[in-house]
C-alpha cells in the first residue's frame, strides 16, 4: 500500500510541474482599457492643435509584451461625432483556437465602425512574432493626428546582444486637425491631388529631441514611421547602424550609415558608442524632398537632434547630408531565417497604380481604374456569412474595392506597375512578402535633363535584376516612381486581408485592394462574439449579406457606394480650350478698358461684341 501511495504521490508530482510548466510557457496577459479623446498640445512648439489620445494622455504610452503573451484591448469611442477603431500593424492575427480576422482593425473591411461611447475589445494572443510594430486607428486619417504608439514583442531568444534599448518614433505633423486636411485635399479645388505638405517632423513625438548615450556601450534603437505622408531619412554623425531587423524580421547584419523609413515601415539596428564622452553628436532626420509637390520656404527638412553624451559639452551642430544614395535599399537585406524564394506563382495579381480625376473634379488613386469605395457591409461579414457556393465569387463583395480571392495554400504573386512619378509604400494586413523584384525610380528622365521619365512596367520575360535566392520579406515596401515591385507570400492565413498604401492621403484617395483568402475555411474558423455584433448593431450596420448589404440575392449590388462617374470623353481637352477661350475674352477686355482709359475715341460696342462671337465660335470649331 506504502508503494501504491509513493507511485500516487509522484505521478501528483509530476501532473503538478507539467502544470507549472505550462503555466511558464503560456505568456502573460496584458489588459488596457482606452478611450479616445482630444488632447490639445503643441507638439512642434510652434502650434497649440488638439491631437487624439488615450485616457486624456497624449502621446500614448508605448506598450510592450513578449512572445505568447496575450493582449486584451479594450478601445471606447470617446468622440463625440466621429466612429474611429484600432489595427496592430505587422501583426498576422493567426492563433488557430481564436477568432482572429475580426481583431484586424480596419473599418468596414474586418469590423463595423465603433461608434461614439461604444467599446470594440481587440483580444488575441501574440502567436510566434517579434520585434517592431505599432497600433494606430485605421479610421479615415485619424492616426495623423497622433492615435497611434510603438508596440513591441519581446524575444529571449533573440539573435544579437545589446546593453539598452531604445524606442524612436519619426512622424510628419500636420497644424490642422485631419479632418480639415483631408477636406481640402480631396476637393475639385485641389484637381492635380498634390498632397498636403506637412508643417514639421517629429522625434519621438516632438522637435529638438536627445537620447542619452553612455560610453562603450551598445544600443538597440527601434525605429518606426508612424507618420502619414512623408518618408525619412536617419543618420547618426560619425556613428554606423547595423541593421538586424525590418518589420519584425530578423536579418543577417547589414552595417550602413543612413537609414530610410517610409510610413509604416520599421527598422532596428545596433549603434555602438563612442569610448569617450566628451562631445555630443548630431542624430539627423531628413524629409524625403522628392515627395513633396512644393517645398515652403519655411519647411524644415532637416531637423537636428541631439546623442547626449555629455550635458555639459556644447550641442552637436546641424550636419548636412550630400547624397542620399548610400540608404540601405531593403531588397538587398537578407532574413536571418535563410527562407528561399517561392516557387513560381500559381496566381498572379497584377496591380496597376494610377492617379486621376472623376467626374466630382477630384483626384483619386486607383488599383487597375478602380478607386476604392467602402461597401455598406464589412467585407469580413461578407465572407463569413455567404453561401458557400458563392463565397469565392468576387463580385459580392462589391465592385469598388479590388477584391481578389486567393484559394489556401497557393503561392500568390502581387505585380506592382507605377503610372505616377510618386513613391508609395504598401503595407498588406495578415501577412509579410517576399520581395522578388524591385526597381529603381523612373520619374525623372535617364538623359538627366530635368524632365520626367516614362512608367516602366514589371516585364517577366525581362526582369531588371535577378531573382535573389534568399529574398527579403517585409509587410511594408516601397514601389519607386514610375517603377515596379513584384511580391510573393503564400496564402496560408484565411481572411479578408487588406493591400495598401501607407501614405494615408492615398489610401484617402482610394488606393486599397482586399485579398478575400480561403474564405471556406474562413467560414469554418470565424465566429463573431457579442462584442462584434453589439458595435455593428450600435452602428446601423447589417451583420450578414453581400457588400450592398442584400442576403436575399447575393447577387444583387443594388445601392452599392461606388466611385464617382468619369469626367466626360475629351473633357479635358475642351477644358484647356474654355480656358484659352477664357483667357483671351479676359484680355481683350483688359485692353479696351486701357485703350478707352487712354484715347479719346468713343468705344465701339458693337465691334468689340462681333469680335468675342467671332473667337468663341473659332473655338468651337477648334474644338
Amino acid at each position: 500500500m506504502s508503494q501504491l501511495f509513493s507511485l500516487l504521490n509522484c505521478l501528483l508530482q509530476l501532473v503538478q510541474l507539467a502544470q507549472l510548466a505550462q503555466l511558464a510557457t503560456a505568456g502573460q496577459t496584458h489588459e488596457y482599457n482606452f478611450t479616445t479623446g482630444w488632447v490639445r498640445k503643441n507638439p512642434d512648439g510652434m502650434q497649440e492643435k488638439q491631437m487624439i489620445g488615450f485616457n486624456g494622455m497624449w502621446p500614448i504610452p508605448e506598450i510592450h509584451v513578449n512572445k505568447g503573451d496575450r493582449l486584451i484591448v479594450r478601445l471606447t469611442n470617446g468622440f463625440e461625432d466621429m466612429p474611429t477603431s484600432l489595427h496592430f500593424h505587422g501583426f498576422f492575427h493567426r492563433q488557430s483556437d481564436e477568432n482572429r480576422n475580426q481583431m484586424d482593425g480596419p473599418q468596414m473591411v474586418t469590423q463595423c465602425p465603433i461608434m461614439p461611447g461604444d467599446t470594440f475589445v481587440y483580444n488575441f494572443t501574440v502567436v510566434n512574432q517579434v520585434g517592431t510594430y505599432w497600433i494606430h486607428s485605421h479610421s479615415g486619417a485619424q492616426y495623423t493626428d497622433g492615435m497611434r504608439t510603438a508596440l513591441i514583442v519581446h524575444d529571449e531568444d533573440e539573435p544579437f546582444e545589446y546593453d539598452q534599448e531604445m524606442v524612436i518614433q519619426l512622424s510628419d505633423h500636420y497644424h490642422k486637425p485631419y479632418y480639415e486636411v483631408v477636406d481640402e485635399f480631396l476637393s475639385r479645388y485641389n484637381p492635380t491631388g498634390a498632397e498636403p505638405i506637412p508643417q514639421n517632423i517629429l522625434f519621438n513625438n516632438t522637435v529638438n529631441a536627445s537620447i542619452s548615450f553612455d560610453p562603450d556601450t551598445v544600443y538597440l534603437l527601434r525605429f518606426i514611421n508612424v507618420g502619414n505622408f512623408v518618408a525619412q531619412y536617419v543618420y547618426m554623425e560619425d556613428h554606423d547602424f547595423t541593421i538586424v531587423e525590418v518589420d519584425g524580421t530578423y536579418v543577417r547584419p547589414n552595417t550602413t550609415s543612413l537609414l530610410y523609413l517610409a510610413p509604416g515601415q520599421r527598422t532596428s539596428v545596433l549603434v555602438h558608442s563612442k569610448s569617450q564622452s566628451d562631445k555630443n553628436y548630431a542624430l539627423m532626420q531628413i524629409m524625403d524632398e522628392t515627395m513633396l509637390d512644393a517645398v515652403p520656404d519655411d519647411l524644415v527638412l532637416n531637423r537636428t537632434n541631439q546623442v547626449l553624451y555629455n550635458k555639459s559639452a556644447p550641442e552637436a551642430g546641424e550636419f548636412f547630408i550630400n547624397s542620399f544614395e548610400d540608404a540601405t535599399n531593403d531588397f538587398y537585406l537578407t532574413p536571418l531565417s535563410g527562407t528561399e524564394l517561392l516557387p513560381d506563382y500559381d496566381y498572379r495579381i497584377t496591380l496597376d497604380v494610377k492617379m486621376e480625376n472623376l467626374g466630382d473634379g477630384v483626384n483619386y488613386a486607383f488599383f487597375n481604374n478602380i478607386t476604392y469605395v467602402a461597401p455598406k457591409v464589412p467585407s469580413l461579414i461578407t465572407a463569413v456569412t455567404a453561401p458557400k457556393h458563392l463565397v469565392k465569387n468576387p463580385s459580392i463583395y462589391g465592385d469598388n474595392v479590388n477584391a481578389f480571392v486567393l484559394e489556401y495554400g497557393e503561392i500568390v504573386e502581387v505585380v506592382l506597375n507605377n503610372y505616377d512619378d510618386g513613391r508609395h509604400p504598401f503595407h498588406l494586413h495578415g501577412h509579410s512578402f517576399q520581395i522578388v523584384q524591385k526597381s529603381p525610380s523612373f520619374a525623372e528622365s535617364p538623359e538627366g535633363n530635368g524632365e520626367p521619365g516614362s512608367p516602366t512596367p514589371y516585364n517577366e520575360s525581362a526582369p531588371l535584376m535577378k531573382f535573389p535566392d534568399i529574398p527579403m520579406h517585409r509587410d511594408t515596401v516601397i514601389l519607386e516612381g514610375n517603377g515596379h515591385t513584384v511580391l510573393r507570400f503564400v496564402a496560408d492565413n484565411p481572411g479578408v486581408w487588406l493591400f495598401h498604401c501607407h501614405v494615408d492621403w492615398h489610401l484617402e484617395q482610394g488606393l486599397a485592394a482586399l485579398f478575400i483568402e480561403a474564405p471556406l475555411l474562413l467560414q469554418e474558423k470565424e465566429d463573431f462574439t457579442e462584442n462584434y455584433l453589439q458595435v455593428c448593431s450600435s452602428a446601423n450596420i447589417a451583420v450578414s449579406g453581400n457588400a450592398a448589404g442584400h442576403e436575399d440575392d447575393w447577387l444583387n449590388l443594388e445601392g452599392l457606394p461606388r466611385q464617382p462617374k468619369p469626367l466626360p470623353e475629351s473633357f479635358t481637352w475642351k477644358g484647356y480650350v474654355a480656358f484659352a477661350v477664357s483667357t483671351v475674352v479676359g484680355l481683350w477686355g483688359l485692353l479696351t478698358i486701357v485703350q478707352y482709359g487712354i484715347s479719346e475715341s468713343v468705344q465701339d460696342d458693337e465691334a468689340i461684341y462681333n469680335n468675342l462671337q467671332n473667337l468663341l465660335k473659332d473655338a468651337g470649331e477648334t474644338s
